[in-house]
């Protein structure tokens, strides 16, 4: 995890320039759809905020959590709140948000830690509570790019998540990356419901 988190406070700047921008009013929809309006979203390794700014835009409480410091302080100042610097195995929330927002996120964590993790998110998550996830398409697990990434498909993932009994998949979507130039590369993005 070291290495990535590095990798993302040496290129926080790059990568803020990269994502911040992208139309992703669609992909937030998949979770905007399950809450009420005013509902408390937590958006776990937020990045450049983008997704943070779209929520709070549209009347949504959000608590936005990162664990590069860099990428902290400039999505502090692109949602004009601040970011909580903190690693995903350091969330202690209890019954506390409505819905929880892993954009590209949880890809980094090997599978041993990306089942403590969803243990952390099952947990902050209220009951009836909403999980969105999203995930490079495929089998690999192992560094790339400067980065740890873990893949997974339809059925890797229904795979793992017959761990988690309270978190029910609702919904499955493989898309198509929206940064030009990675038209190749395909996402699953999921929906869960904590039902208990």
């Amino acid at each position: 995890m070291t290495k990535t988190l590095n990798y993302y406070n040496q290129c926080a700047e790059a990568y803020n320039e990269t994502t911040l921008n992208i139309e992703f009013d669609s992909k937030r929809e998949m979770l905007l759809k399950y809450l009420q309006p005013n509902a408390h979203i937590l958006d776990l390794g937020c990045g450049s905020g983008r997704d943070s700014k779209g929520f709070l835009q549209n009347g949504y409480k959000v608590t936005a959590v990162d664990g590069s410091k860099e990428l902290c302080k400039i999505a502090s100042k692109n949602i004009g709140q601040d970011v909580i610097c903190q690693l995903f195995n350091e969330l202690d929330a209890v019954n506390e948000f409505d819905g929880v927002w892993a954009c590209a996120s949880l890809l980094h964590l090997p599978t041993n830690e990306l089942k403590q993790t969803l243990k952390r998110v099952e947990k902050a998550l209220k009951k009836d509570g909403y999980f969105y996830a999203s995930f490079k398409y495929g089998d690999f697990e192992g560094e790339r790019d400067g980065r740890y990434f873990n893949d997974f498909t339809e059925v890797s993932f229904s795979t793992l998540l017959k761990e988690f009994p309270n978190l029910e998949l609702q919904e499955v979507e493989v898309t198509t990356d929206v940064i030009p130039g990675r038209e190749n590369v395909s996402w699953l993005n999921v929906i869960m419901k904590k039902i208990d």
